[in-house]
């Protein structure tokens, strides 16, 4: 799992990033975990696109609302997160073509070779927004602090297969940073796991893409007897827990077959004791909640049957197939 290297966290985008609900994503980004792909794709075999729902030896389970909003510590209520992808000029503000705006927001242009179509390649953000000059105005904190954002957006929660692209999508949200709070971030990310999910599911695609941070902090959570021993420090958000976990580095396939094992040898009698569906109820993970998570309309959300969407992706949370 990549974290965005040389893109430093620097502590002038930290109002931004509150205002935005993107700040405790960008502190786990600084302090990233690898991603184990043989138990992610042992899990991904179990998922069910008709459902939205892994189908596990004891049942139905999935990724809800409410462990997006613990795991990464985003919001999920709010406006939906869209906008037109083609004719894309039309429909910004002003009537601009994409590159001019670009260019007025951020104040540079990428050559030709760093574009392709509608996306950059992360590189050359990395070159040109890695470090804030230090005795840069207000005015250059905010570019830098739009490019940053662009970077978190494009790379950790909805990334493509490529990995190293940053779709210009997010100009309209990055024009309007007192804005970007507004958005419901939190179902807009597991709209794209969800689809990832999907495709992924047809035997003709062999590549993941999404928040898999995400699915794989879910599973160790969810799942006691599957993650790695030693992590038991809290902090928020949850995901955190795993800071510098690094699977083994043997043969990814015979680790996948390991994985689909243990994962048939499930038995409800073994689930129903590890209180899998109640990992956040403990204590110590009490303790270290943000207070907002925790707010009735938050919480009514996540028992919710509703459709989450991001741009053309709509994908059902069927909260009702999982709830006890």
């Amino acid at each position: 799992m990549r974290r965005q290297q040389g893109m430093r966290l620097d502590d002038r985008y930290v109002p931004y990033l509150q205002m935005a609900g993107l700040y405790h994503l960008a502190r786990l980004n600084d302090r990233w975990f690898r991603l184990d792909e043989a138990l992610v794709s042992a899990f991904v075999e179990r998922w069910r696109p008709e459902t939205h729902t892994f189908h596990m030896p004891f049942g139905e389970c999935t990724i809800t609302l409410q462990d997006v909003a613990y795991q990464l510590g985003l919001p999920v209520d709010g406006h939906y997160v869209s906008g037109c992808l083609s004719e894309f000029h039309i429909y910004i503000e002003g009537g601009r073509p994409a590159w001019v705006w670009f260019q007025e927001l951020l104040r540079v242009i990428p050559p030709p070779s760093q574009v392709q179509k509608y996306a950059v390649n992360c590189s050359w953000f990395q070159e040109t927004f890695g470090e804030c000059p230090e005795d840069a105005d207000e005015e250059t904190v905010r570019r830098y602090a739009r490019a940053y954002i662009m970077m978190l957006l494009g790379t950790q929660l909805f990334a493509d297969k490529s990995g190293n692209r940053i779709h210009i999508r997010w100009l309209p949200y990055v024009a309007r940073l007192e804005e970007l709070g507004t958005y419901s971030w939190g179902s807009a990310a597991l709209a794209w796991l969800y689809r990832c999910m999907c495709r992924v599911a047809n035997r003709h695609v062999v590549k993941l893409a999404g928040p898999l941070q995400l699915l794989q902090s879910w599973i160790f959570w969810r799942f006691p007897q599957f993650r790695p021993a030693g992590y038991e420090t809290f902090s928020w958000p949850l995901a955190s827990r795993w800071s510098g976990y690094n699977p083994s580095g043997s043969e990814k396939g015979p680790r996948v077959q390991m994985w689909r094992l243990r994962i048939d040898r499930l038995q409800d009698r073994e689930v129903s004791m590890q209180f899998i569906w109640m990992p956040y109820s403990s204590p110590d993970v009490l303790q270290v909640l943000h207070p907002e998570v925790l707010e009735p309309r938050h919480m009514a959300l996540w028992r919710s049957v509703t459709a989450l969407i991001y741009f053309a992706v709509i994908e059902w949370h069927q909260i009702d197939r999982v709830l006890p």
